[in-house]
C-alpha cells in the first residue's frame, strides 16, 4: 500500500470511530487493534489531517551523547597521531585534564563516525581454520595408553614390583 493510500486508510477508520462506530468495530473492519486506532483518534482531534501519519521513531534530542568539542578533541588528538588508538587518546585525555573524559568504547565509536578508523578485516568463518585431514589420526591407528596397568605408583606403593615401560 503507498503512504498516501495508507494515511488515507487511517484517515478512514479515524473518521468511522469519530462519526459513529465502537472502537473495537472499526479496528476489526480496519485490520488494526484499538491501541493505535486510540492513539490516531487522540493525534487526529489535537492535530487534524496530519495526526493520523506516521512519526519517526528515532528521537528528537539524544542529551547523552558526546558533546561536540570532546569529539572535536578526540579527532585532534587521532589527526596529529595516526597511529593511536582509542585506549591511547583516552589515556592523553585524562593526562590533559579534560572535563568529561569518555570511555574507550566511546572515543572508538567517535573515531568510527568520523571515519578515521579502518575496519578490520573480518576474520573466515571456522570451517576454513580446519586442520589438514593429514593431521587427523585415522580409526584405524592403535589407541595408546599412558603407561601400562599395574606400572604406576599405586602398584609400587601395595608391594609390587614394577613394570618395565616399553616405548610404543
Amino acid at each position: 500500500m503507498e503512504p498516501q493510500e495508507l494515511q488515507e486508510y487511517r484517515y478512514r477508520a479515524v473518521r468511522e470511530v469519530l462519526e459513529v462506530s465502537p472502537i473495537g468495530e472499526a479496528a476489526a473492519r480496519y485490520g488494526t487493534s484499538r491501541q493505535p486506532l486510540h492513539s490516531r483518534r487522540r493525534r487526529f482531534e489535537q492535530e487534524g489531517m496530519a495526526g493520523p501519519r506516521d512519526r519517526p521513531r528515532r528521537p528528537r534530542t539524544s542529551p547523552s551523547r558526546t558533546s561536540a568539542d570532546i569529539e572535536a578533541l578526540v579527532c585532534r588528538l587521532r589527526r596529529q597521531h595516526p597511529r593511536w588508538g582509542a585506549r591511547r587518546i583516552r589515556f592523553e585525555m585524562t593526562k590533559g585534564g579534560a572535563a568529561p573524559v569518555p570511555s574507550r568504547a566511546t572515543v572508538h565509536r567517535v573515531l568510527v563516525r568520523n571515519g578515521m578508523v579502518t575496519p578490520a578485516m573480518p576474520s573466515p568463518p571456522t570451517e576454513c581454520r580446519l586442520a589438514p585431514t593429514s593431521w587427523i589420526p585415522s580409526r584405524t591407528s592403535p589407541v595408546r595408553r599412558a603407561r601400562p596397568p599395574g606400572s604406576g605408583v599405586r602398584a609400587a606403593a601395595l608391594g609390587r614390583p614394577l613394570r618395565k615401560l616399553v616405548a610404543l
